[in-house]
């Protein structure tokens, strides 16, 4: 996995990603799992392009791991659900 994929300190109710297999450590669905969506819009709630930096960074990790996944079906489970801000001119 690629450093810095995963959040540091992370406990049994933080949802962190286990891999190879890019599952929720604590509910076991896909990561990210709608816990941590939600977590981490909450986080990141004023600094959308750190997000995309951090979700970017896992995408790298997770199409390392899972070779055979499409990449499109992994661009959209790790950064397609991130609302995009309107742009301001």
């Amino acid at each position: 996995m690629t450093p810095g994929a995963t959040a540091s300190g992370s406990g049994p109710e933080e949802h962190a990603p286990v891999p190879p297999d890019w599952t929720c450590g604590s509910c076991g669905d896909e990561w990210p799992c709608a816990t941590k969506r939600s977590r981490l819009l909450s986080e990141y709630r004023a600094d959308r392009a750190a997000l995309s930096v951090y979700l970017g960074s896992c995408l790298a990790a997770a199409a390392h791991d899972l070779r055979t996944a499409p990449t499109a079906s992994l661009q959209d489970r790790f950064i397609g659900w991130v609302p995009r801000s309107p742009r301001t001119s």
